[in-house]
C-alpha cells in the first residue's frame, strides 16, 4: 500500500506512535537502523537525519549522510508494546546535500526496475528461503544444538519448529507480507518459508524484514535463528530460490507459446546463465556458501531445465500467466537488493544482446575467492553497479578472503560471526 507524508503523520498521531526506527542497509545488506521519537518525523521527512557512516561496510569514504523514510515502507513492530508503539521506516539514503548516494543498495535495485520498465518489462519475485533454528543457553546466547531431530516434511511433535513457523507467518500477515507456505525441510532444525509474488522492490523489502521477523519470533520461544549459508558441517546447506516472473504488454514471457518457449524467455535465461559465473560472489556471499554446492542443492553446471530445482535455472513455463524462472542457487547471506539487481540485468542483458541457451557452457565459481576474482574482472558488474558500490564489494570481501586464510582460528571467528548476524 502507498502512503502520502500526510496519511503518515496523521497514522502516527492516531495510533500512539512514540517510536521510529529508520533502517538501511550496509553495501552486504545487514540491516542498521537509527531511531527517532515520533515527534520528530515530520521534520525527519523534510530534512533527513544525519548519519555518520564512517563504521559503516561498504560507504567508503562517505561518512556524512542523511536518511530519509521511505513512506510506503511504513510497518508497525506487532511484538513491541501496544501503548507507545514502534514503526520502522526503510530510508533512502542521500550526500549531505540532498543528492543521492552512490552506495545505497537500495536504489541499485530501485535504477534495475526502471530498465526493465523503460525496456517495457515488469518484474515479479517470489522466495524459497530456509533457515535453523538453534536451542539458545541459559544465557539466551546461540548454541550448534538444533531445536529438532525432524526431516524433510515431518510432522508434529517430532517437527517442533511447527508452532514456531505459524507464529511467524501470523506476524507476517499482521505486517502485510503473504508467506504462502512453511514446511520442515531436510536438516535438523531447518525450516522453510514460501513468499507469494510481488514486485522487486517489496520482495527485497520484505526479505530483510522476514528475517527480522523470524530471527525475533525465535529469540521469544527461547531459540536462536540462522540464516548462515551451512551452519552446520555434514548437513544440509539452506538456500534461497529466487522465483522471477516477466511481463511485457500484460503477457507473461515466460509462458508456453504452441507449446514453445518464447524468445524472450531463451534470451533472458541465456543473459542469467551467461553471467552468472561474474555475479556469483553477490548471489554466494559466504566461504561456506560453497559447501551447498556439494550437498547437491543445485548443480554447478550453467545448464536450465524444466521443473528440476536441481538444475541451476529452472524454467515453469505454463501456457498462463503463472510461468516463471527460478533461480536455485542463491543462499540467504546474499543482499537482495543487490541481488535481485543482477538477476533483472542479466535477463536483460540476454534479451539486448539475443543472447542464445546453445552457447552457453561452464559451471559457477567452486569457491569465494574464485567468485570475487571473477567479479574482480566482470565487464558486465562494472556496467550496472554504481562504481562505489562494485569496488567497495568487491575489497570488502577480498579482504574477508585474506583474513580467512591467515588462521583457522580467525576463519572460524568470521564464519561464528556472520552465524550470529546474518
Amino acid at each position: 500500500m502507498g502512503y502520502t507524508v500526510k496519511e503518515v503523520l496523521q497514522f502516527i498521531e492516531e495510533n500512539d506512535v512514540k517510536f521510529i526506527k529508520l533502517v538501511f542497509f550496509d553495501v552486504f545488506g545487514i540491516k542498521k537502523n537509527v531511531s527517532i521519537i515520533a515527534d520528530e518525523l515530520e521534520e525527519t521527512f523534510e530534512q533527513g537525519v544525519y548519519l555518520n557512516a564512517s563504521h559503516i561496510a561498504g560507504f567508503g569514504e562517505h561518512s556524512n549522510l542523511l536518511l530519509f523514510p521511505d513512506p510506503n515502507t511504513l510497518k508497525i513492530l506487532p511484538w513491541r508494546p501496544q501503548q507507545g508503539r514502534v514503526v520502522r521506516f526503510i530510508c533512502d539514503i542521500k550526500t549531505m546535500d540532498k543528492k543521492p548516494f552512490e552506495g545505497d543498495v537500495r536504489a541499485v535495485l530501485k535504477n534495475a526496475v526502471g530498465e526493465a520498465n523503460k525496456m517495457g518489462y515488469k518484474c515479479h519475485i517470489g522466495l524459497s528461503c530456509q533457515f535453523y533454528l538453534f536451542k539458545a543457553d541459559e544465557d539466551g546466547n546461540p548454541t550448534h544444538i538444533p531445536y529438532d531431530r525432524a526431516g524433510f516434511l515431518d510432522v508434529a511433535p517430532f517437527d517442533k519448529g511447527e508452532n514456531v513457523r505459524r507464529q511467524i507467518c501470523l506476524t507476517l500477515e499482521q505486517m502485510d507480507i503473504l508467506p504462502q507456505s512453511s514446511h520442515h525441510e531436510s536438516g535438523p532444525g531447518q525450516n522453510q518459508i514460501d513468499f507469494k509474488y510481488s514486485d522487486a522492490l517489496t520482495a527485497a523489502d520484505d526479505f530483510v524484514l522476514f528475517k527480522t521477523v523470524v530471527k525475533t519470533i525465535a529469540s521469544h520461544c527461547g531459540l536462536f535463528a540462522s540464516f548462515a549459508p551451512k551452519p552446520l558441517a555434514g548437513e544440509c546447506g539452506s538456500n534461497m530460490r529466487i522465483n522471477i516472473s516477466c511481463t511485457k504488454n500484460k503477457l507473461n514471457v515466460f509462458r508456453r507459446v504452441n507449446k514453445n518457449i518464447t524468445e524472450d524467455s531463451s534470451n533472458f535465461m541465456a543473459g542469467l546463465l551467461k553471467n552468472l559465473p561474474d555475479t556469483t560472489a553477490f548471489f554466494n556471499s559466504m566461504s561456506s556458501s560453497y559447501a551447498r554446492f556439494i550437498d547437491g542443492v543445485s548443480s554447478k553446471t550453467l545448464s536450465w531445465d524444466y521443473d528440476n530445482s536441481r538444475s541451476i535455472v529452472s524454467l515453469n513455463a505454463c501456457d498462463t500467466n503463472r510461468a516463471r524462472i527460478q533461480l536455485n542457487s542463491p543462499d540467504p547471506s546474499c543482499n537482495p537488493y543487490l541481488a535481485f539487481a543482477l538477476l533483472i540485468y542479466a535477463g536483460l542483458d540476454g534479451i539486448k544482446s539475443h543472447a542464445s541457451l546453445g552457447e552457453i557452457s561452464g559451471e559457477v565459481p567452486s569457491s569465494l575467492a574464485y567468485a570475487v576474482e571473477r567479479a574482480g574482472d566482470s565487464n558486465f558488474l562494472k556496467r550496472v553497479l554504481p562504481p562505489l558500490v562494485y569496488k567497495n564489494y568487491i575489497n570488502s570481501k577480498a579482504d574477508l578472503i585474506s583474513r580467512s586464510d591467515q588462521s583457522a582460528e580467525i576463519r572460524r571467528q568470521i564464519e561464528d560471526r556472520y552465524f550470529q548476524i546474518l
